[in-house]
């Protein structure tokens, strides 16, 4: 934790790897702690808080060192102060283990000399709101616990009453359960003392190179005189090729981490690859020859005239499954000449045939990094874990350059309301 006088503090729930997070850390909040159950993701944002602690502290040849692998993740954590590295809580949020969290936040904050919480920011699980979580449950996901996970939220607030919160999640919230759980939803949050606003964004309006869509609620204490802000969107003249360009080509399996060009425009305006970064996570996973076989066809189809294949399109010897009425998009090329790519999911951890590199000679599946620089990480962000689980957590993360806009906004409105109260 780095606290300073009129710092703005922040505590983030249902972490993930820090998507939202990064937002605020650019944006120069202070991080009380982050939540987050899945310990490889915990990993990843303690390596993160690392990071920062040691960009603030002009150490930054330390983390070049661990993205090197000349120095080992303790030799790293040598360099940083112990409370750094436990602002990361590796829990669960539940009914059981709620109040032991609030214990290690309170502990946090009284060793660090914090006294309130600004912004409570995170978003539950989406899987049970998902129309595609939905549609793969033979219940519809009734009855899964994640449903019920904003009450957790809500107990957040209501301990530490936070000026605003930050609440985000799929558009199928809305619909879940016909609309029953969005209306608990918003009753939850009201009741314990916060008025509320929602507006769909896309994150391609943010500079985001990829047609994602998200609710995000923004919450307020009805005691104070704040609203919903507005977001500053941005725009590039960049396509989707910006960000896989200047990365070595790839065979199946194949790992490269020595850049293969210069950095363009839109990766510089962006910071998402900066002078001086060690590139990592350049890997992909093996395709089996079959499915080589299905992605030149994938990628000629849409290379020639943006015409999606179809699995009936395929001739008869390259068809293997025996459902052809339903998913017969389950080849996708990723969208290389236009400005923004299809939604990134955590599906891609299972399989990369939904998310394939639009260059046929390399006639593979996006690396992770390359499916980070579509969700908008910079180079330098790390994820911990083997290469699935570093997948699945790009997959559910929120994109930088969105949390960016989104924590902009709220820090210009906290701002103005102390400069209201100053003035008063």
């Amino acid at each position: 934790m780095f606290t300073e006088k009129n710092t703005l503090n922040f505590i983030d729930l249902f972490s993930g790897a820090g998507g939202l997070s990064e937002g605020f850390f650019n944006h120069s909040f202070n991080p009380i702690a982050h939540v987050e159950m899945n310990t490889y993701a915990s990993e990843t944002l303690k390596t993160r808080s690392c990071y920062y602690y040691l960009k603030k502290t002009k150490q930054l040849d330390v983390y070049r060192d661990y993205l090197k692998g000349t120095i080992t993740k303790e030799e790293l954590y040598d360099y940083v102060p112990e409370e750094v590295i436990h602002t990361v809580i590796n829990s669960e949020i539940s009914d059981k283990t709620y109040k032991n969290i609030f214990h290690e936040i309170d502990a946090i904050m009284e060793e660090n000399g914090v006294t309130h919480v600004d912004v409570i920011i995170g978003g539950p699980p989406c899987q049970a709101y998902s129309l595609v979580g939905r549609a793969s449950d033979p219940n519809g996901m009734e009855n899964d616990p994640r449903n019920d996970l904003y009450i957790q939220y809500a107990r957040f607030l209501n301990k530490y009453k936070p000026k605003m919160f930050v609440f985000e999640n799929v558009p199928g919230m809305l619909t879940a359960k016909k609309g029953v759980i969005w209306k608990r939803i918003q009753q939850r949050l009201r009741t314990v003392g916060y008025d509320i606003e929602y507006r769909e964004v896309y994150a391609n309006d943010f500079g985001v190179l990829q047609r994602r869509k998200r609710i995000i609620i923004i919450g307020w204490r009805k005691d104070l005189d704040l609203y919903y802000p507005e977001f500053r969107h941005v725009e590039y003249n960049a396509t989707v090729n910006d960000i896989l360009n200047d990365l070595a080509p790839l065979t199946p399996g194949e790992t490269n981490n020595e850049y293969n060009g210069e950095i363009n425009d839109y990766l510089e305006l962006t910071g998402i690859r900066k002078q001086n970064d060690i590139l990592t996570d350049h890997q992909t996973r093996r395709v089996r020859e079959v499915d080589r076989d299905i992605y030149r066809i994938a990628i000629e189809m849409w290379n020639d005239n943006h015409k999606r294949m179809s699995y009936n399109d395929l001739p008869q010897e390259l068809q293997f499954h025996r459902n052809n009425t339903s998913f017969l998009d389950r080849y996708k090329v990723v969208e290389g000449d236009m400005p923004y790519a299809h939604t990134m999911l955590a599906h891609i951890s299972k399989d990369g045939h939904y998310y394939i590199h639009p260059d046929a000679e390399q006639c593979r599946s996006l690396s992770v990094r390359e499916a980070a620089r579509i969700q908008s990480f910079p180079d330098d962000f790390y994820f911990e874990g083997p290469r699935t689980a570093k997948f699945v957590q790009i997959g559910n993360a929120v994109p930088p350059l969105m949390a960016n806009a989104i924590a902009e906004a709220i820090k210009e409105e906290l701002n103005r309301l102390e400069e209201e109260d100053e003035s008063t």
